[in-house]
């Protein structure tokens, strides 16, 4: 999802700088325009403040944050560990907060401030089985977007992107062959599941000039959401 994200900031002639622990084997191009790269766990302050610092020294100023690193296998409630819990509470939720701290740091030093983006999920808002410490992190996420638009008006502006199913190279960890793929597909009213570039293109909007006047919400991004299973229920015992 973050190469669909870059894919489309690129494709607005916009200087992208990916963050991830490991370099990537070929940095994303379009049109000759290319992203650079700076290395940093993101669940470490240190490293955080690091990149932020080499960005501002490098390109003179930080317009755009997208705090889009996350996820969660699947896993048992019950049986999950503290440790595991901890971790994902720590990628999900800490860390895009202490990353914004550090970006809201230069924005505000900004004439023209900056924009925050919190790439939160559908999982946030309805149960999330076997990823109930990621659900519950996401929660607190959309929470997180609307205080810290409170707090850190008018220079920044904090929104999210609330995301449904999308379709990456690891859809089939979750959804499993391209059976049932569709058959997860057939789900959604809009008859498919997300590609990393409708991601990418809704934040584009959420950072441009468009959403001028959009802070502390989220733009829901998922095809239509999903139909409540009480109506197929109730259909198959009519039959």
């Amino acid at each position: 999802m973050g190469l669909g994200i870059t894919h489309c900031f690129l494709a607005q002639g916009a200087t992208v700088i990916i963050c991830s622990r490991s370099e990537l084997a070929s940095l994303p191009e379009v049109d000759g325009n290319r992203a650079h790269f700076v290395a940093a766990d993101v669940r470490d302050v240190e490293q955080i403040n690091k990149a932020v610092d080499h960005v501002v020294g490098t390109f003179g100023r930080l317009d755009v944050l997208v705090n889009n690193a996350g996820g969660a296998p699947h896993t048992d409630a019950a049986t999950a560990s503290p440790r595991f819990s901890e971790k994902i509470i720590a990628l999900n939720l800490l860390a895009p907060l202490n990353f914004a701290q550090a970006a809201n740091r230069i924005m505000q030093q900004q004439a023209d401030g900056g924009v925050i983006i919190n790439i939160a999920s559908v999982s946030g808002e309805r149960p999330s089985p076997g990823t109930a410490a990621y659900g519950a992190a996401k929660a607190g996420l959309l929470n997180l977007t609307k205080s810290l638009a409170v707090e850190w008006a008018p220079k920044v502006r904090v929104v999210g992107i609330t995301c449904g199913m999308i379709r990456t190279e690891q859809a089939h960890l979750h959804y499993g062959d391209e059976a049932g793929i569709a058959s997860v597909e057939a789900t959604v009213p809009l008859n498919r599941l997300a590609t990393p570039a409708d991601i990418g293109n809704a934040c584009v909007f959420m950072a441009s000039p468009l959403a001028s006047y959009i802070s502390g919400s989220s733009l829901l991004v998922h095809g239509g959401g999903e139909k409540p299973a009480f109506l197929d229920a109730g259909n198959a015992h009519k039959s």
